[in-house]
């Protein structure tokens, strides 16, 4: 992890690094097919193993988690070395995981929250990535008022602006914040920043209880990213956690409805195969890419056919 002068060295590193243009993902009509690092978390390959599996399924396009970048620096090699591999197996990152706790009330955690999102920032950035999650993180003590969220997204947008990387106000269907999709877009709105976006999940959708029909008010640009995934009838809503996640098609999800949604709002939503299925986790990974890869496809073709 970066901090103090290394933070600063990054920084430079970042602005004197030779722009080098990204790979263009491919994409069917208006979306953009991405892995999630979740989905082969479990078996521990660290995120050179995760580039390699991404590139060999098929993909070009990878969210990863900030969790092993990190350990990757801190075996000693650097973040110009990874984003040359990054780039040398046909890659980019449209998005990216962390937890940084932005949105929590209590000042000195959300301004150390605040300073572990630049650092977060500039380490995507240096990877040539242009979005990061900004789920509420921390926020486990209660309700807190949606005008205070908008503010303090609206905080992390203008660090954004400062560090090249927009933060997607990510729903999360178990917290008691941010948990459908009307609260955030209603925090999206009031936070008044031209690059506010969202970061939705079919499953986060299901179990915050979110009106699915609302996606319809939601431009392209608005919704960048959608985790992919399904969800089985049992245990259903109250006992279903992230675990119980399958392959999209694989449960009883309305995707179809919701990608022709997305579809007809235009933009280029950007699909991340997001799973933390431990069943998944015992199988070949490179597998369990290429069939995560294939279903989403045949959902987006089920949905537009």
């Amino acid at each position: 992890m970066l901090t103090g002068a290394g933070l600063i060295a990054g920084a430079t590193l970042a602005s004197n690094m030779k722009a080098t243009p990204l790979p263009v993902p491919p994409k069917r009509e208006n979306f953009i097919f991405c892995l999630n690092g979740s989905t082969i978390r479990g078996h521990h390959l660290g995120i050179e193993g995760e580039l390699e599996i991404a590139s060999k399924a098929g993909y070009h396009a990878i969210e990863p988690w900030l969790q092993p970048i990190n350990e990757y620096v801190k075996s000693g090699k650097t973040l110009a070395d990874l984003r040359k591999r990054i780039e040398d197996l046909g890659l980019s990152i449209v998005s990216a995981i962390a937890f940084a706790e932005w949105i929590v009330d209590d000042d000195a955690a959300r301004a150390k929250g605040m300073e572990q999102a630049k650092v977060d920032m500039d380490i995507i950035a240096q990877l040539g990535g242009k979005k990061i999650a900004a789920p509420p993180a921390g926020a486990k003590d209660g309700i807190i008022d949606l005008h205070k969220i908008a503010e303090r997204y609206r905080a992390l947008l203008d660090l954004g602006d400062q560090m090249g990387v927009t933060p997607e106000l990510e729903i999360w269907g178990h917290s008691k914040n941010l948990q459908q999709l009307s609260d955030a877009m209603w925090v999206a709105c009031e936070a008044g920043h031209p690059k506010a976006c969202i970061l939705a999940d079919v499953y986060h959708l299901y179990k915050g209880g979110s009106n699915i029909d609302a996606l319809r008010l939601l431009s392209g640009p608005a919704l960048a990213t959608l985790h992919m995934n399904d969800y089985p009838a049992e245990p259903g809503v109250e006992k279903i956690d992230d675990g119980f996640r399958v392959f999209p098609g694989d449960g009883i999800a309305p995707l179809s409805k919701i990608l022709r949604t997305l579809h007809d709002n235009g933009g280029n939503t950007v699909l991340s195969l997001e799973l933390f299925n431990r069943d998944y986790w015992k199988q070949d990974a490179l597998k369990v890419a290429q069939t995560g890869l294939e279903k989403m496809k045949a959902a987006v073709e089920k949905a537009l056919a």
